[in-house]
């Protein structure tokens, strides 16, 4: 359920982010098709709250660094280990492909942060971006690390919607999928959420917390490389995390030569 001045806040600030510079009232309301009286009054209540400023009189309203503030107080609340963002680089280096590492959100996995391939077709994700638990290798990744109590739940609120030809439909299919991907060692998406797309992940165990690392991109460009990208994930992990990481911290996941 949408509440509907929360997604006008948030619109905002990606109409912000997209534009790069202030917007006057009018512009801002023919924007949104939002009456001028309720644009009115959420710029001037984010204005008294010290979250938008006027740089020049009359030039228009823009965000004041305080988002940004806050957000490095959120972050800084709850980081993400030093390693990440250095293997995150390598990987994204070393497959050519869009990298990143998410965690559970509910029957979600959300994207913490990415790093986008450079190629002119790439699979694009951006950070925040959710995607289901179940139906997706980044979401399966992580429910192989979850007890199974959890598990059971997780997959039992799940809503088994067909997104695309290769999505699982069942709580037993996706329950096979995680035996064969631990198996394996390693967990892989073929147009499961997204047509024409795939990805391969594996999951990671962080000072208690779970996350999945995953590499993704076209089918065509990835289909043939997912044993060689799973390769290139698992000696990342090493080579950052210790070479016995996977034995230590994921112990039910095949460990790649």
């Amino acid at each position: 359920m949408t509440v509907k001045q929360v997604a006008n806040v948030l619109d905002l600030l990606e109409f912000f982010a997209a534009r790069g510079k202030p917007a006057s009232l009018a512009e801002i309301a023919q924007h949104f098709g939002w009456p001028r009286s309720s644009a009115f009054n959420l710029l001037s209540t984010l204005v008294e709250r010290g979250y938008l400023y006027e740089p020049k009189r009359r030039g228009g309203y823009y965000p004041t660094p305080r988002w940004l503030a806050l957000a490095r107080e959120i972050s800084a609340a709850e980081p993400l280990p030093d390693e990440v963002p250095t293997l995150l680089r390598e990987l994204a280096k070393t497959t050519g492909e869009t990298v990143w590492i998410a965690s559970a959100s509910g029957q979600h996995a959300v994207l913490l942060e990415v790093i986008q391939s450079e190629h002119a077709v790439r699979y694009t994700a951006e950070v925040g971006k959710r995607v289901p638990l179940h139906a997706t290798a980044t979401g399966q990744a992580i429910i192989s690390q979850m007890p199974e109590t959890q598990q059971a739940s997780v997959l039992r609120k799940a809503v088994f919607e067909r997104y695309s030809e290769g999505t699982p439909m069942s709580i037993d299919a996706v329950e096979q999928s995680i035996r064969r991907s631990l198996a394996r060692g390693w967990f892989e998406s073929a147009s499961a959420f997204s047509h024409d797309l795939g990805g391969v992940s594996v999951p990671l165990v962080l000072d208690g917390r779970v996350f999945s690392l995953t590499v993704a991109g076209p089918l065509f460009r990835v289909r043939e490389r997912m044993e060689e990208i799973a390769g290139a994930l698992q000696s990342a992990v090493k080579r950052h995390l210790g070479a016995d990481y996977f034995t230590k911290n994921v112990p039910n996941l095949a460990t790649l030569p």
